[in-house]
């Protein structure tokens, strides 16, 4: 799958989406034949001593005599490990016929190897996050699994073993490269991911960052399995790789086991005979000579309008500048774009971000504009902007809060050890992983003058990429560094004292319950605080308010929406700008989101900060500005929003689908509003309406206030009572009832032209709770069906079998005080291949049905489900909302020790006896969108 920053891409492994790796030159392989390597060491041999490099906050260096490096990042405080290992390959080392080779292998890595067969049904009984991702200069695959010794011996086991005896067979080509192709097909359903790799494409004329990662659709049809083969033997050694290991581990051991695992792999004598000798890239781009334009003309509903220029590499000591510079520019809502054109009412929204890599790289500057927006005035004014800097010099106010947020992202990922384990990926990449430091160093000392002066040498027309190329008498040329020398750059650098450690947390229910303290406020709000010594200090924190009852709010669903939008724009006695840049101060995360009967503030910082965020916080809640400017942003933003999904297959399908599953009247608060019926909804919504609504119905005497990390837990209390315990709720509240209402076969099909991609959606109702006892088997029944790690019966099916989708799976949901319950089956996939889409899922769901599950998947399925709820414990900001859960379904955490001993003791009679007796395929509702105009696939 591509991301995007915003919506860029990174061709990325998600849990519906998986892949593998290959090697052998013959042009027949069995599944079961690895490829030939150098034989590894015999068992017998002197295990290989790692050699320490260097320290840095915490995070250690090692090297082993294959050449394979080494980042060992403790943490006691987190019960988890990730183990990330990264290969020093991707798309820009590809050449001629050869784009979205690095990505391919990704998939192919995960066919397996002969110890290791099927990779995917491995992963989910280990309980893993995994995930596998490919960028423009390299290639990792990562596993998050719960802190044993057998999941950390089999991680680091099954990432070395795929190193080098990884399955490639041509019949596993053959079906993944039709899944890599329904991933390109979902990048060309997005006007922003196309039209930015048009823009790219174009700035670079000869640099393998002008292709993108996920390739041309020619080359992943044709490669020949010889060619990735020997990308793989050629670029898949230790001596080009980092493995990095994060979280609850004794590094010794740890280390002494990585020794072994992977110390017996030889160093490749590399040779041009060999045809394996790794070269840096010597292509550099030209100086630009001259503006150029690209246009991109397909269906949607957005304009859109990019503006790149090339950059120095990620390692490059201007790169801070720059960085800071496109934060200036692109910051909502006090950036210089911002205010140039979504405060003039040019454009819709703005942006800016930069691509930092191992190469000079590009910033891109961008405007989102409604159909009924002048493009060309838009134009004008984002290059008038970007050309006029130096007439209008930046102020220390504006850099100063750009580095603000920009430190405060880094210092919360540092507090986050399974995020640093994942990150030192990105700086690997661009030369040394100690450039994450080095970078955040620079940010501190950028001053207003640096950012002039890097606008001044990078923001010329000359080198400005939006279109066609256009002739310039007097061209202003810039000229790009080159990349300098890392080991020189890096040098002895040390860094600074490491992050605060926290303790060893238990993530059981029983421990949970014995460290959780429940209150209610006078008001009747409930608190819910656990306490516990975090890494960093970090502590997360919710608040949810409930409002209304199913009468009252009747025809209020846009005004309460619009209304939580409006408390993130300003307080009575503090702009939206002026909020922003005080959480940035406070190193804080705070989202605010809701509509109809609820509201949710979101909240992550620091022990030191907590209480100061609380209060601003409430602030936002109870005394929201209430701009007229804002508002009106707000419903150009909204509009841009429904507008740019008027035409989107998955945008459509899911509104088919709800309205299908909640038949009630427009103005109810489960009413699926269509796109041209939100529209008219949001154009006559009024500000006054919005403050009417929350003088009405805001209060917290229904509230859930939690806070979990690291907090004093007294001074927190006296903060909720003082800033929540005397807001009242101006009117009564009741939970929204679900009525079980069964499903028929209903079948919708909706035409969506001209989009590569389409999606199957389906669903079931079930009279079913959470607390009935039939609930753990289907909770494993639909694990086993559309759950785990593309070791489904789903997903063994339409996509390692057939495949047909790069995403396939399946959902249980139930309500916790009624009995109501929805099964649902989604699946994306090539427009003509819709027919066997259907026919597949329903084979499937039949097969389950009348066959049932054998007890070796229910075994399997067990301890891996069990193994992912722990995780999900452990994690501080899923805890939290499971705490409010449970709080509100007057549980506690005994609920989940019970659930998870009923799924140990499940037998295959019990999950195939409830899957008869609530899941019928034949009233499935079944909505599909896409081009059914394409030609059928042969």
């Amino acid at each position: 799958m591509h991301r995007f920053l915003p919506s860029v891409g990174r061709a990325t492994i998600t849990s519906l989406a998986l892949s593998l790796v290959a090697l052998l030159p013959l042009e027949s392989v069995a599944q079961t034949r690895p490829a030939t390597r150098p034989a590894a060491r015999p068992a017998t041999a002197a295990r290989p001593q790692a050699r320490l490099v260097t320290t840095v906050e915490g995070i250690s260096e090692y090297v082993l005599s294959n050449g394979l490096r080494v980042l060992l990042v403790p943490d006691q405080s987190k019960p988890t490990i990730t183990v990330n290992i990264t290969y020093l390959v991707g798309s820009r080392h590809e050449g001629y016929g050869e784009s979205g080779m690095a990505h391919l292998l990704e998939h192919l890595v995960f066919k397996g190897t002969p110890r290791h067969p099927n990779i995917p049904q491995e992963l989910t009984e280990h309980g893993s996050r995994p995930n596998g991702t490919t960028w423009y200069d390299r290639t990792n695959y990562f596993e998050t699994v719960p802190a044993t010794d057998v999941n950390l011996d089999w991680a680091l086991d099954l990432e070395a073993d795929r190193m080098v005896n990884s399955f490639i067979a041509k019949k596993d080509l053959e079906s993944e490269f039709t899944v890599v192709r329904n991933e390109f097909e979902g990048g060309e359903n997005s006007p922003f991911g196309v039209t930015l790799q048009r823009t790219m494409s174009t700035a670079y004329i000869w640099h393998g960052y002008g292709r993108s990662t996920i390739g041309s659709r020619s080359d992943l049809e044709n490669v020949p399995i010889e060619r990735l083969q020997a990308f793989y033997r050629k670029y898949y050694q230790p001596d080009n790789s980092v493995l990095v290991v994060a979280g609850k581990f004794d590094p010794t051991k740890t280390l002494r086991l990585i020794e072994t695992k992977f110390g017996g792999i030889p160093k490749p004598v590399r040779s041009l005979a060999n045809g394996n000798l790794l070269y840096p890239t010597y292509t550099a781009e030209p100086v630009q000579d001259g503006e150029r334009e690209v246009t991109v003309r397909r269906v949607g509903d957005l304009q859109l309008i990019l503006a790149a220029y090339h950059v120095p590499a990620g390692s490059h000591p201007d790169f801070a500048a720059v960085e800071v510079l496109g934060s200036v520019l692109g910051d909502n809502p006090s950036g210089r774009l911002y205010k140039a054109l979504v405060d003039a009412k040019l454009a819709a929204s703005v942006g800016a971000f930069a691509f930092q890599l191992k190469e000079p790289g590009l910033l891109f500057n961008y405007a989102q504009l409604r159909t009924d927006q002048s493009r060309d005035s838009a134009r004008y004014a984002l290059t008038w902007s970007l050309d006029n800097l130096a007439s209008h010099p930046f102020t220390a106010e504006e850099v100063t809060r750009a580095k603000t947020d920009l430190l405060r992202d880094v210092e919360l990922l540092l507090n986050n050890s399974e995020r640093v384990g994942g990150e030192l990926t990105e700086w690997a990449a661009m030369g040394d992983w100690r450039l994450l430091f080095l970078h955040r160093d620079r940010i501190e000392k950028v001053t207003p003058a640096d950012v002039q002066r890097v606008a001044a040498a990078y923001l010329k027309p000359a080198n400005r990429t939006i279109g066609m190329f256009q002739p310039t008498p007097t061209p202003d040329r810039a000229t790009i560094p080159a990349v300098t020398d890392i080991a020189a750059l890096i040098g002895d650098y040390k860094g600074r004292a490491a992050v605060a450690e926290g303790e060893t947390f238990d993530p059981s229910p029983s421990n949970i319950d014995s460290r959780v303290t429940h209150f209610r406020l006078a008001n009747g709000a409930e608190v819910t605080l656990l306490p516990k010594d975090t890494r960093g200090d970090r502590v997360v924190a919710q608040i949810l308010l409930r409002q209304g009852t199913e009468a009252s709010l009747m025809n209020k669903s846009t005004t309460a929406s619009l209304a939580v939008a409006m408390l993130s724009r300003g307080t009575t006695s503090l702009t939206r700008e002026q909020v922003q840049d005080s959480l940035s101060k406070l190193k804080a995360n705070v989202n605010i989101l809701g509509s109809g009967n609820n509201v949710i503030a979101r909240i992550e910082t620091t022990r030191p900060n907590l209480l100061p965020t609380l209060d601003l916080v409430a602030q936002q809640l109870r005394s929201p500005r209430f701009d007229a400017g804002e508002f009106a942003k707000l419903k150009q933003e909204r509009l841009a929003g429904i507008e740019a999904g008027k035409s989107e297959p998955n945008v459509l399908a899911s509104i088919a689908l709800n309205r299908l599953l909640n038949p009630v009247a427009p103005g109810h608060l489960l009413y699926a509003a269509s796109p041209d019926e939100s529209i008219g909804y949001i154009n006559a919504a009024t500000l006054e309406e919005v403050r009417r609504f929350h003088a009405e119905y805001l209060g917290a005497s229904h509230a859930d206030l939690a806070v979990v990390g690291d907090f004093d837990p007294a001074e927190t209390r006296d903060a909720l009572t003082t800033l929540f315990g005397s807001w009242n709720s101006p009117q009564p509240f009741s939970r929204l009832v679900r009525v079980y209402r069964a499903t028929d076969s209903a079948s919708t099909s909706i035409l969506t032209p001209d989009k590569a991609q389409a999606i199957y959606l389906s669903a079931q109702t079930i009279q079913l709770s959470d607390a009935d006892p039939d609930y753990p088997a289907m909770l494993l029944a639909n694990y086993m069906m559309g759950g785990g790690f593309l070791n489904s019966r789903l997903a063994t099916r339409l996509r390692q079998r057939d495949g047909l989708s790069y995403g396939v799976g399946s959902g249980l949901s139930a309500q916790a005080l009624d009995q109501y319950a929805i099964f649902q089956g989604f699946a994306i996939y090539a427009p003509q291949n819709a027919d066997r889409v259907v026919t597949a899922f329903r084979e499937e769901l039949d097969r389950a049905v009348s066959d049932g599950f054998t007890q070796a998947e229910v075994g399997a399925a067990k301890a891996g489900y069990v193994q992912s709820r722990s995780q999900a414990r452990a994690n501080d900001s899923e805890l939290l909302g499971m705490l409010v859960d449970r709080r509100f379904a007057g549980r506690t955490m005994t609920y989940d020790a019970k659930l998870d001993s009923d799924l140990a003791a499940l037998t295959a009679a019990q999950v195939n006896a409830a899957i008869r007796k609530y899941l019928d395929p034949s009233k499935m509702i079944v909505v599909r969108a896409g081009d059914w105009n394409k030609a059928a696939t042969p």
